[in-house]
C-alpha cells in the first residue's frame, strides 16, 4: 500500500504530526505505527483460530480478508490503516446497508473476521452458512489491550492486495473489487499531481468511511504525511468549530457539503480564514454551489474531480458546473458507442478509460459483470461526449431515458436549472408514459418552489423542446445515500406510492 512507506518515515522525522483525529480520538504517526502492530495481531490471532475459517475470494491469492463495519470513523480508520503494512486485505461495509447486502458480500467475499456493532449481523450470517469470526469493536479494543505487539509493518510488495471495495449497495447487490498496492500507489501519484495533499496539511473528510471518497482522503492524507480528520456523521452545526479549532485547510466532501460550508461562512467567515482548498466528488457540482462559496470565502479555491472507484481519478473542473472536465494527464478516454466503436467528438456515447490505477475486474462471487474489456480499457457504464477536446459528462446508463424517440440525459435536466433563484435542490426521473414511453418529471426538495408556469419558462429558455419536464413534483425530503448523494430510482418510487405534491 502506498501509505506505509510514508508512514514508516513521517513516524521517524515528525512523529507527533497528526495521522487520524476523530470523535473517539487521535493518533499521532509514531502512534498510529505502535497501534497498528496490536491491530494486527488481533486480526491474524482471530482468523488463525477459526476451525474452519472461510475461503477468502481466489482474487485475493489467499490473503485473509478483515471488515469493519462500525459507526466510528476513527476506529475504522485506524483498523483500515493499521492493517495496510502487513499481509491482509480490508474492507470497510456501510453498516447502515440493508441487512441482505452485507451478508451477501461477507460470504461472497470469503471475508473471514468482521468487526461490527450491529446485533442482527453475526445470526444472520451463521444462517448464512458462514464460518467466520464476528467481533464488537468493544471486543476487539480488549484484545488489543491484552496484545503481543506484532513486528512493525513493512512496505509490501505491489501486487499483492489490500483492499476490498463495493460498487453500490443502495440498490443492488454490490460489486466488489481489489486494489493492488501498486494500483493506488498510480492513484496517489494523480491525486498528489491534482488536489493537493500535501505533506502536514490537515484534511476534513466528514463523510462515512464506507463512501471511497472518504476512504481514498483517508489514503491520500497518511501517503503523502498529511492528517486525516474524519466525522462518525456529518454534523453542520460543528463544521465551523472544527475548522478553526482543528487548523483544518483543505476539506474533502460531495457537493452536498459545500451548501453546508457556504451557509457556514455566511455565518462566521472569520472560522474559514485558514481554509485554502475544497475538493468535491461522487456527483455533479452545481454551478450555484461554486459561484455562492466563492462569494462568501473568495480565498478559497474548488477543485471538483472526476473518477470511479474501480478506475480511479480520471479529471476535475476548476470552474462551472464541474461536467466539462480535463483529463489527467496519463489518463487516456475515448468515447464508444453499444458496439464499442469509437464516436465522432461532440456525440454521446459510453466512457471508456486506461488508467494505471484500474483495478484488475470485479470478484466473480459478487457479479458477472466486466470491468475491463479485452483491449485492457475499462469501462462503469458512464456516459459523456468530448467537446473540444474536453470531457463532458452525461450521467450513468440509468440516467439517460428514451422519451418520444429522443434520448435524455436526466443530469443536464437537473443542471438547467441549477440557478433558479427560489428553487432547492431538485432532481430529474422517468415516469412511465402510454404514449411516449416515458416523461421527464422534475421533483424539487422543500415545502415551496417558484409556480409551475415559472418552471416551465425557465426550462423552455434552456433546453430542448424534448428535455423540458412534463410534469413537476414536491417533496420535503430527496432520499440520499450515506454520502449525500441523491437516489434517483428512490425518488421515482416514491412518486409511483403517491408521495409528492404536484403542482
Amino acid at each position: 500500500m502506498p501509505i506505509t512507506r510514508t508512514v514508516l518515515s513521517t513516524a521517524a522525522q515528525r512523529p507527533a504530526q497528526p495521522a487520524i483525529v476523530g470523535a473517539d480520538g487521535a493518533l499521532d504517526y509514531a502512534g498510529l505505527v505502535e497501534d497498528s502492530r496490536r491491530v494486527f495481531a488481533v486480526v491474524d490471532a482471530a482468523h488463525r483460530a477459526q476451525d474452519a475459517p472461510p475461503q477468502p475470494a481466489p482474487e485475493t491469492d489467499g490473503i485473509p480478508v478483515t471488515a469493519v463495519s462500525v459507526a466510528s470513523a476513527f476506529h475504522a480508520a485506524r483498523i483500515v490503516a493499521g492493517l495496510a503494512g502487513y499481509r491482509a486485505v480490508s474492507a470497510v461495509i456501510d453498516p447502515q446497508w440493508p441487512l441482505a447486502h452485507r451478508v451477501h458480500v461477507v460470504t461472497a467475499a470469503g471475508i473471514g473476521l468482521v468487526i461490527g456493532d450491529d446485533p442482527a449481523l453475526a445470526p444472520a450470517l451463521r444462517n448464512a452458512g458462514w464460518t467466520g469470526t464476528v467481533l464488537t469493536l468493544d471486543e476487539f479494543r480488549d484484545r488489543e489491550a491484552a496484545a503481543t505487539p506484532a513486528e512493525p509493518p513493512t512496505v509490501r510488495d505491489g501486487d499483492e492486495a489490500f483492499l476490498l471495495l463495493f460498487s453500490s449497495g443502495t440498490t443492488s447487490d454490490p460489486k466488489a473489487f481489489l486494489k493492488t498496492r501498486r494500483q493506488y500507489r498510480a492513484n496517489v501519484a494523480v491525486s498528489s499531481a491534482h488536489l493537493e495533499p500535501l505533506p502536514g496539511v490537515r484534511t476534513l473528510a466528514p463523510g462515512p468511511l464506507s463512501y471511497s471518497l472518504t476512504l481514498y482522503a483517508l489514503i491520500e492524507c497518511l501517503a503523502t504525511g498529511g492528517g486525516a480528520h474524519l466525522a462518525d456523521a456529518f454534523d453542520p452545526a460543528r463544521l465551523a468549530s472544527r475548522v478553526a479549532a482543528e487548523g483544518i485547510t483543505r476539506i474533502v466532501a460531495v457537493p452536498a457539503v459545500v451548501q453546508v460550508l457556504i451557509d457556514a461562512a455566511r455565518r462566521d467567515p472569520g472560522a474559514f480564514s485558514a481554509l485554502e482548498l475544497v475538493v468535491t466528488g461522487g456527483a455533479n457540482l452545481p454551478t450555484a454551489l461554486r459561484d455562492g462559496l466563492a462569494a462568501v470565502l473568495p480565498h478559497v479555491r474548488l477543485i471538483s474531480y472526476y473518477g470511479a472507484a474501480e478506475i480511479g481519478f480520471i479529471g476535475d473542473s476548476r470552474g462551472g458546473d464541474g461536467t466539462l472536465l480535463d483529463v489527467y494527464d496519463g489518463i487516456l478516454a475515448e468515447i464508444r458507442d453499444d458496439t464499442g466503436a469509437r464516436v465522432p467528438d461532440g456525440e454521446l456515447g459510453t466512457l471508456w478509460i486506461r488508467a494505471a490505477a484500474c483495478s484488475d475486474g470485479y470478484l466473480a462471487a459478487t457479479t458477472d459483470a466486466a470491468l475491463r474489456g479485452p483491449d485492457g480499457w475499462a469501462t462503469v457504464h458512464d456516459l459523456a461526449r468530448i467537446v473540444d477536446g474536453r470531457l463532458q459528462l452525461a450521467g450513468r446508463a440509468g440516467d439517460v431515458v428514451a422519451t418520444g424517440g429522443h434520448k435524455v440525459s436526466l443530469p443536464e435536466v437537473e443542471r438547467a436549472f441549477d440557478t433558479m433563484p427560489g428553487l432547492g435542490t431538485a432532481c430529474a426521473v422517468a415516469l412511465p408514459d402510454p404514449r411516449l414511453g416515458n416523461v421527464v418529471a422534475l421533483v424539487i426538495e422543500g415545502g415551496s418552489a417558484p409556480s409551475k408556469a415559472e418552471l416551465q419558462a425557465w426550462a423552455r429558455a434552456r433546453l430542448a423542446p424534448q428535455f423540458v419536464p412534463r410534469r413537476w413534483y414536491l417533496l420535503d425530503r430527496l432520499p440520499r445515500t450515506a454520502g449525500g448523494k441523491i437516489r434517483r430510482p428512490a425518488t421515482a418510487a416514491l412518486l409511483a406510492d403517491g408521495e409528492g405534491i404536484r403542482l
